[in-house]
């Protein structure tokens, strides 16, 4: 494996801890996208909802946009290896 690959490695393990933590501290995770338009993410709950989002005007809050049906959630977390 190279050092890339190891750092590569260590960062996904890191990110996938963080995530852990927030979701069993009941806050939510944001989910960026390159397949998104500029200022949209998702961002996913405990409860296991995932919002599509968008920044809001004042930049401090995010807007809906539209919740995510249970398929499209299974779907993303599959995309981002997240199940």
């Amino acid at each position: 494996m190279s050092d890339l690959q190891a750092l590569s490695n260590i960062g996904t393990a890191a990110v996938m801890q963080l995530r852990r933590d927030q979701l069993a501290a009941g806050k939510s995770f944001m989910i960026n996208s390159a397949d998104l338009p500029a200022k949209q993410s998702y961002l996913e709950y405990s409860d296991g909802t995932i919002n599509l989002v968008t920044i809001a005007p004042n930049e401090r809050s995010f807007t809906t946009l539209r919740k995510l049906s249970n398929e499209e959630a299974h779907a993303l977390r599959r995309q981002f290896n997240l199940v």
